[in-house]
């Protein structure tokens, strides 16, 4: 009996944590605010640079990987293999802005926290493996609270659930999920305070 119920446990915390990962969470961020803000028309013209200049490169990029044998799973979970998918996600963001810029002649400022965010989990996997599921739901968590407050405390308790599937699944130890809510929490304010600044 006791078995069962750990094998449920584990198994609703691995869906949990595969459906929620970093992709997946922004990917529905953009997908809402696409929706909320823009005409059908607009909405797919906002959305599809997204999809083709970052989504999809990074999910071809570990899928890639995880096939040649170069990463141990689709997670990337282990540390050192990290470092190169930290790499190619701050590429792919950097060509976006740069795509941006060109187009609308201003930088997104959404954009530039992701890869403010890319950077400083960057630097901390130098020292612990932060974990990025947590960091980015905390993150998306934020960006709902700029436009919806009851979205944002919605995905404030999905990014606090993300962060304990993350130790019940064996991927990160409870530190490593502080240190990535912690880091994120930073960023986050720093975005809504940025945010704030620009519209008055």
């Amino acid at each position: 009996m006791e078995e069962k119920k750990h094998s449920f446990l584990f198994g609703a915390s691995k869906f949990i944590s595969d459906l929620f990962n970093p992709l997946v969470s922004l990917c529905l961020f953009f997908v809402y605010t696409s929706i909320r803000l823009y005409s059908f028309e607009d909405a797919l013209m906002h959305f599809l640079p997204l999809l083709l200049l970052i989504i999809l490169p990074v999910v071809i990029w570990i899928t890639w990987n995880v096939k040649t044998g170069r990463y141990t799973n689709m997670d990337v979970s282990n540390r050192v293999q990290r470092f190169s998918l930290y790499f190619f996600i701050t590429a792919s963001v950097l060509v976006y802005m740069v795509f941006k810029y060109i187009r609308n002649g201003q930088v997104d400022l959404v954009v530039l926290f992701i890869l403010i965010l890319l950077l400083t989990m960057q630097i901390s996997n130098y020292y612990i493996k932060s974990s990025m599921h947590t960091a980015f739901n905390v993150f998306v968590a934020a960006l709902y609270f700029a436009t919806d407050l009851g979205w944002g405390m919605a995905w404030s308790g999905i990014a606090a659930l993300v962060g304990l599937t993350r130790v019940i699944v064996g991927r990160h130890t409870s530190k490593e999920v502080f240190m990535g809510a912690g880091i994120a929490v930073v960023v986050s304010f720093l975005y809504l305070y940025c945010r704030i600044q620009f519209q008055s």
